[in-house]
């Protein structure tokens, strides 16, 4: 994730973007849609067999356990 550790739990969010890697993972760019973070964005690093461009404008969940986050699509 970026700057700053979200505590652990679920998080309503929307995919502002993806962009594919060279090494296979995806970087999902994902604003929060509710609670105390709303409107934040944060990047999330992955792996996805999905198109990446298919992927923007869907709500998501983003899910951290342990400090770790991954994205859930809805």
């Amino acid at each position: 994730m970026n700057d700053a550790q979200l505590i652990d739990g679920r998080y309503d969010a929307f995919i502002l973007w993806v962009d594919a890697r060279d090494d296979g993972r995806v970087a999902f760019d994902l604003t929060i849609t509710t609670g105390v973070h709303k409107g934040e964005v944060i990047t999330v690093l992955a792996r996805s067999r999905a198109d990446p461009i298919a992927l923007v404008g869907l709500p998501c969940t983003l899910v951290v356990e342990q400090g770790e986050p991954r994205v859930e699509l809805s």
